[in-house]
């Protein structure tokens, strides 16, 4: 059975100045978005709608605003109310940790709506070039929460061989999932290779949204069930987490903007 490593959560201290993995991780998030969208650019039906490297630096601004400010805020509202409002100095301290993905995900459609109006460009078609961008810098941010010992997972069986102990969470040793790294490698790297081979080829408009809304909000569905929830809610007698009462809207967006693509690509031109 596995322990927890436990590392030091910050990275770099200089004096007063410390510099800590959780930033770290999303620094790498930015960095994965220029990287990946410069290469997304020479794809030749991308480079066909007029896309420039400098979007793709203007966007992280507005990006990086609205993954900050919509994942704190998801965070305060969907998961912890009570706790922020008893606390609300602490709604900013960010470098602790807790941030919220489907906050971060609306922050983000608030910010490109934003950038697409000031570009003349639609947001749907805006969302269908980043959207293949995203997973891999949530992976990153995962990786993040594991180093700082966050979002523990469910008992498991001391049998399964990565079962791992939490000294942070149980006194009495309890394996437990990394959920964390499960969420890193499925709704990260796993939707991250099935979005980008999908949105190698042209597309009906909404489509690659579509895939990345349903695929994330499926993966994080499956994924919710071996990590400790922040609450649950029962619906109809079945019981879910907050993770996945969050996802179902995703999913069926996802869902919704499929069909709309396709059917809009089978129509006959008027």
């Amino acid at each position: 059975m596995l322990i927890h490593p436990m590392p030091d959560p910050i990275a770099i201290a200089i004096g007063p100045l410390a510099v800590r993995w959780y930033g770290l991780m999303y620094l790498t998030a930015f960095v994965l978005f220029i990287v990946l969208g410069r290469i997304r650019i020479r794809q030749p039906h991308i480079t066909a709608q007029g896309w420039r490297n400098e979007d793709v630096d203007d966007m992280l601004f507005y990006g990086v605003l609205g993954v900050i400010i919509g994942g704190r805020l998801g965070e305060v509202l969907f998961y912890h109310p009570m706790y922020y409002l008893a606390r609300p100095m602490e709604i900013i301290a960010i470098w602790q940790g807790g941030m919220s993905f489907h906050g971060g995900f609306l922050g983000v459609m608030v910010a490109m709506a934003v950038w697409a109006r000031k570009h003349d460009r639609p947001l749907m078609e805006v969302m269908d070039f980043i959207a293949p961008l995203v997973p891999l810098g949530y992976a990153a941010g995962r990786i993040g929460n594991f180093i700082n010992a966050e979002l523990p997972g469910r008992a498991a069986d001391p049998a399964l061989p990565w079962a791992m102990v939490w000294p942070n969470i149980d006194p009495i040793p309890l394996p437990r999932h990394p959920s964390p790294l499960y969420q890193a490698a499925i709704d990260g790297v796993l939707l991250f290779i099935i979005l980008w081979l999908y949105a190698r080829k042209p597309r009906p408009y909404m489509a690659v949204s579509g895939v990345f809304a349903a695929g994330y909000g499926i993966a994080r569905f499956y994924t919710e069930y071996f990590r400790m929830p922040d609450y649950e809610v029962s619906i109809a007698g079945w019981t879910i987490s907050a993770g996945q009462m969050l996802s179902l809207p995703m999913i069926v967006l996802g869902i919704v903007l499929l069909v709309i693509a396709y059917k809009k690509k089978s129509e006959p031109l008027s």
